[in-house]
């Protein structure tokens, strides 16, 4: 689960960075930036920010890109956290 949680931060730290996907990611979700802190504290939220990767394949694959990440790790990382199960 720790690799999981880790992948889910670092999805986060990688939106930060990117002011128009967080922006995204923000509007879609209802948090503002003054609150997430505290909404990261709420369980599901890791599995939030994977599934907003996961919801968009190019945003998924340019996480992978700018990390060194396989989009299977991200998933592996999804369904660990709770993420909707595959179908």
């Amino acid at each position: 689960m720790a690799d999981a949680e880790d992948t889910a931060i670092a999805v986060l730290v990688w939106l930060a960075g990117e002011p128009e996907l967080m922006g995204r990611f923000l509007a879609l979700t209802g948090l503002e930036a003054s609150n997430l802190r505290e909404a990261a504290r709420e369980p599901g939220f890791l599995a939030g920010v994977l599934s907003f990767l996961m919801n968009h394949e190019p945003t998924l694959m340019d996480f992978c890109a700018a990390n060194g990440t396989r989009p299977e790790e991200v998933s592996r990382a999804f369904h660990a956290l709770g993420g909707a199960s595959e179908t």
